[in-house]
């Protein structure tokens, strides 16, 4: 059965599960989206992986183990997503070492969140595209249900509240990036991708 790669969309409040988020898969040469329910944590390290702006003071769990595989000379080729059962999926981190291929099961959250940092591929089967795929709707609203509005990758961890969000436009840019810095060095990566979107819309 041959693979289909998929590319990250994006990540949203999950509107079913509370306290969980939306990991949004998009096959790259189609216009299915593959959304995957997973936790706080993972939401966190995938949304940091992927900013640009943002880096941790000290090392994630999964930096730790992008470290140790450095060190090592163990690379993450590609991840497959390749089973899923009652909603759950399965997944396979496939590693290298010394030119011996081994593969190693995981959860998809943790696959994904490696993928990042190794730039490694994903890809799934097409019968787990046409069990839980959803087809994007092109040129139309997404519901939230399905997936994210916005090509670029958009991660809201809860509602801004008005008072929040009138504090930080009455903010000047310099004054956001000193928050900015002071969120990221604090570890509070929630308020700080909050105050990186406020810079964003002022660019």
């Amino acid at each position: 059965m041959s693979l289909i790669k998929l590319t990250i969309k994006g990540i949203s409040y999950s509107q079913t599960q509370s306290g969980a988020y939306a990991l949004v898969l998009s096959e790259m040469d189609g216009t299915r989206t593959l959304p995957i329910i997973i936790g706080a944590f993972e939401a966190q390290s995938i949304a940091i992986a992927l900013e640009k702006e943002i880096r941790p003071p000290r090392p994630l769990t999964h930096d730790l183990f992008k470290s140790f595989a450095d060190r090592f000379y163990i690379n993450v080729k590609q991840v497959i997503i390749h089973k899923l059962v009652d909603g759950v999926f399965f997944s396979s981190l496939i590693c290298e070492r010394d030119g011996i291929e081994e593969i190693i099961d995981t959860r998809t959250s943790d696959a994904i969140a490696l993928a990042v940092r190794f730039q490694a591929p994903i890809f799934t089967y097409e019968n787990i595209l046409d069990k839980a795929g959803i087809y994007l709707k092109i040129d139309e609203d997404l519901s939230d249900e399905e997936s994210l509005s916005e090509e670029e990758f958009e991660l809201t961890f809860e509602e801004e509240s008005g008072e929040e969000a009138a504090e930080f436009t009455q903010l000047s840019i310099s004054q956001l990036h000193d928050q900015l810095n002071d969120a990221v060095a604090n570890e509070d990566y929630e308020l700080a991708a909050k105050i990186r979107d406020e810079i964003s819309k002022r660019s």
